[in-house]
């Protein structure tokens, strides 16, 4: 019974992340909103010249983008994730596997999966819950599935605020910092990279400060501001309570600009991947002058992959044309440049303020330092 409710979860969630409305923007605005890039009248620069290509798991992407976690272990889900690969692979960007949990108890749902015979160039990665540590999965199992679908990493992804409001949600959480710790630096010496996600509700500093001692080699930030899994579970609530739960908790977490930044700022070096309710290429430009490395977008894709491969691909390539666009208009020839374009960042987006560590009472836009 176990086996088939896993499906029926993941065809339930499917669902809903593609007709309902489940995202929950901060404010009424954009996530990315609280960074601003300086405007240059005299850019000193070619567009056509711009080059905003960059290299993750030692491949190159045409640009700093990464199809975000999202689905598998359905027939539906299949169909998905190879009409987002096909277009990963026409546009050059990268893919993360939606949770691969469901492989290691039916393990005949790897062909929803398997990608790589339509995409075999692009960084890939595989995708487990960090709390199966704590339920018997092992760094065994975990090889296990990124090799079945050729993965070039694994991410652990980090969901407590989901697991709370869903129904029978696996929530013994209780030492599992160690036992992540232990599960990336295995597979890590074994020569599988290691990452850690949120999967909307973002990190603390505290959190992340315990994430800089693992052996990660990207952290993705994935703040609030975006799509809201609590409030997708509360909708699957087969109870009045269990709904009215997931409506209470849809707006939990920090916001992703603050979690971005306390990535960058407490993370010990780490590669951050910002993602959270990234919508477009002008987004993605503000992450990355904000410290990102890389970014990561998910449901404008999966709904634009529920109708063709063409319509994922139109939405990469308006992507691809905001970030250049953006690149150009701040004067930066590459994305080394575009890391060190000048920021005007909401004071109240600052990890320490957000948290209440600092009295900060100003008021505006606060500079980068």
């Amino acid at each position: 019974m176990e086996d088939e409710g896993i499906t029926v979860r993941k065809a339930e969630h499917l669902r809903l992340a593609i007709e309902e409305d489940v995202e929950v923007p901060l404010g009424g605005g954009g996530a990315f909103d609280a960074v601003r890039l300086v405007y240059q009248a005299l850019p000193e620069i070619d567009l056509d010249a711009i080059d905003p290509s960059v290299e993750l798991f030692g491949k190159r992407l045409a640009f700093p983008l990464m199809i975000g976690s999202m689905t598998g272990g359905t027939e539906e889900a299949g169909v998905i994730n190879r009409r987002l690969a096909e277009a990963a692979a026409r546009c050059g960007v990268g893919m993360f596997l939606g949770s691969q949990r469901v492989m290691i108890e039916r393990p005949e749902t790897v062909a929803t999966f398997a990608v790589r015979d339509v995409a075999p160039e692009i960084p890939l990665v595989a995708n487990i819950g960090a709390v199966q540590l704590n339920y018997g999965v092992t760094p065994a199992h975990i090889r296990g599935i990124a090799e079945q679908v050729g993965a070039d990493a694994v991410v652990f992804h980090l969901n407590a605020a989901q697991e709370a409001v869903q129904d029978g949600g696996d929530t013994r959480f209780a030492g599992l910092a160690q036992r992540l710790a232990d599960a990336t630096a295995e597979l890590g010496a074994s020569g599988l990279p290691c990452g850690v996600k949120e999967v909307g509700s973002g990190f603390s500093i505290d959190a992340v400060r315990r994430l800089a001692g693992m052996q990660l080699a990207f952290i993705e930030s994935a703040g609030r501001g975006g799509t809201s899994w609590t409030l997708i579970e509360g909708r699957r609530a087969g109870s009045a309570g269990g709904r009215s739960l997931g409506a209470l908790f849809a707006d939990w977490g920090v916001p992703s600009v603050t979690s971005l930044l306390a990535c960058v700022a407490h993370g010990g070096g780490i590669p951050v991947i910002a993602s959270g309710g990234l919508r477009s290429g002008l987004d993605a430009a503000r992450a990355i002058a904000a410290g990102a490395s890389v970014t990561a977008m998910a449901l404008p894709l999966l709904r634009a992959a529920a109708r063709s491969v063409d319509a994922v691909v139109a939405e990469l390539e308006a992507f691809k044309r905001a970030l250049v666009t953006a690149m150009f208009l701040v004067g930066a020839p590459d994305i080394a440049a575009l890391r060190r374009a000048p920021i005007r960042i909401d004071h109240r987006a600052r990890p320490e303020v957000w948290e209440g560590r600092v009295d900060d009472p100003r008021d505006g836009m606060g500079r980068r330092s």
